[in-house]
């Protein structure tokens, strides 16, 4: 199994069927905070259905559709990034993520999300990756800022979530503007 350092004491790591006690017991520390705008915590909500989301996310990676990946600091799960939809062929992708409230404001999501973007544009020769987001959700939006991500517009209304419909940002970087941001890092 690989880990690639996040700094602080973090890693990300791929987030198997085999490790569902462990993301149960993360969703259980962070099911209100999470929940907030992502129905992750809502599908997640027992051992069984927490084994069966991640098996979807196995076999996504089987069929090099999906990817999911954990974010643990000091040893213990603290979050997760994905690839919630990834299409080679069109080379298109859309990456997302989640955080356990002690783990925020470290900025491990953005250094989990560049490794993953990263691998994506450089690797998989993925062109366009985009980022949906509640335009509630302040902290999701700093993210996509904070990665060179363009607000392309709002899908309004979209998303019905909990009973109640909600607007979506959606945001992207094309890979010519991820090489060139990266290129420009020290």
């Amino acid at each position: 199994m690989f880990a690639i350092s996040l700094g602080d004491g973090a890693e990300l790591r791929p987030l198997e069927p085999w490790q569902a006690e462990e993301f149960l017991a993360h969703m259980d520390r962070g099911r209100e905070y999470i929940g907030r705008y992502v129905g992750l915590p809502d599908v997640a909500a027992d051992l069984d259905s927490a084994r069966k989301w991640l098996q979807v996310y196995a076999d996504k990676a089987a069929t090099d559709t999906g990817r999911l990946y954990g974010i643990w600091l000091d040893g213990i799960l603290v979050g997760g990034v994905l690839f919630r939809v990834f299409d080679a062929t069109a080379g298109n992708c859309e990456a997302g993520c989640w955080l356990e409230p002690a783990a925020a404001g470290r900025g491990l999501v953005t250094r989990a999300i560049g490794v993953i973007i990263d691998w994506a544009v450089q690797e998989r020769g993925m062109h366009r990756v985009e980022w949906l987001v509640s335009p509630e959700n302040t902290p999701s939006i700093n993210v996509a800022k904070r990665l060179g991500m363009s607000l392309e517009g709002v899908q309004r209304e979209n998303d019905l979530y909990r009973g109640v419909r909600q607007d979506t940002e959606i945001w992207s970087v094309l890979a010519p503007e991820w090489r060139a941001a990266r290129s420009a890092r020290p």
